[in-house]
């Protein structure tokens, strides 16, 4: 097949999918205690679009329902879809740059350092010495960032960032931050249950607010990680590779782990630690499209958005009116993946 023929075929699956995570999304809105339908969730969202709302009857749908609908269920499915297109775009460019596809955006400590910070905020507000409701995700992304910051000088040598190293380091302040974290449960018995909690990851308190400021950031952080796609195909075949046909690789290793860090860091402090997400779907889009990470990276956004939406809607769904934390709806769907490539790995004698 010629490479114009591939690119109409990708583009045509990429509209397809963006159509089907459309509808996922309206589905899932009808999903929950109230018992709303597939073609209620389609009037009301078409109520909102001044050209439609002309040529449609009036609405029959109760007002709560719509309540429910816009400030309870489409917040929380959009935060899904975006922390899913965060965390996979992300460790779609991560496996590219470390050339391992065991590689996920949580590398190098940002989920162990936001869940410090988120701790020790969770904690001070029990103590009554911090106020405020956006306290925790402040300090997460705190907790975040300090981690990449103390992780890259660690690893650094020289002006050089080894990829080697970069890795141990994260290992090393992860158990850092962990042991720090088993320490503050044990102190803190009273707010032990919501450390836990918030660490397992969820988007049930999803909030129009929250999403004024962080789908635009995701959205631009994963286009400007899309401009570094064919930087990241010449990448894969070496670091002296790529630099004799012209590409500055610590420069580009710097800005990619900068922006990468930046978005995992906003994400994580809304949503707590969700795994597997930017592991599973990069490597998912790459086994069934192949390696050009200008076709993985967006692929990886769109299915990543879904793979989330599906998953929070189990979540909310699977035992209700008990909601499980989305963190373990991806585990159950990641750690089972995680094996085969692993086994996979071991049959073919490495990681790639």
């Amino acid at each position: 097949m010629s490479y114009f023929h591939k690119k109409s075929l990708y583009r045509k699956l990429f509209l397809g999918l963006f159509l089907g995570l459309i509808l996922a999304m309206v589905f899932a809105t009808t999903l929950g205690a109230a018992d709303l339908s597939f073609r209620d969730s389609l009037h009301i969202f078409a109520e909102r679009i001044p050209l439609l709302r002309r040529l449609l009857p009036p609405s029959t749908v109760a007002d709560k329902y719509q309540v429910i609908l816009w400030q309870v269920r489409m917040p929380r499915i959009l935060l899904a879809a975006t922390v899913g297109m965060g965390l996979s775009v992300v460790g779609a460019a991560l496996q590219g740059l470390f050339k391992n596809p065991m590689a996920d955006p949580y590398i190098m400590g940002v989920s162990s350092g936001a869940a410090l910070g988120a701790s020790l905020g969770i904690t001070l507000l029990g103590l009554g010495i911090l106020q405020g409701g956006f306290t925790v995700q402040l300090m997460a992304f705190i907790g975040a960032l300090l981690t990449v910051y103390l992780v890259y000088e660690i690893a650094k040598v020289g002006h050089r960032v080894p990829i080697t190293m970069l890795i141990l380091a994260g290992v090393a302040i992860s158990a850092m931050a962990s042991a720090m974290i088993s320490i503050l449960l044990l102190l803190n018995r009273d707010q032990a249950d919501q450390i836990i909690f918030w660490t397992m990851g969820s988007v049930a308190a999803a909030r129009w607010k929250q999403l004024m400021w962080l789908m635009p950031l995701v959205m631009g952080s994963s286009l400007w990680i899309y401009s570094y796609g064919r930087t990241l195909n010449l990448l894969l075949s070496g670091e002296d590779a790529a630099h004799g046909l012209g590409v500055d690789v610590e420069k580009t290793k710097k800005q990619l782990l900068f922006i990468s860090s930046i978005t995992v860091a906003f994400v994580v402090s809304v949503s707590g630690i969700i795994g597997f997400v930017g592991l599973i779907v990069p490597h998912g889009v790459r086994l069934v499209l192949g390696g050009d990470h200008r076709v993985l990276l967006p692929f990886s956004a769109l299915l990543g958005a879904l793979f989330m939406v599906f998953s929070d809607t189990l979540a909310r769904t699977l035992l209700a009116p008990m909601e499980i934390p989305v963190g373990a709806v991806t585990a159950l769907f990641g750690a089972p993946y995680f094996i085969f490539l692993l086994y996979r790995a071991k049959r073919k004698g490495g990681f790639i």
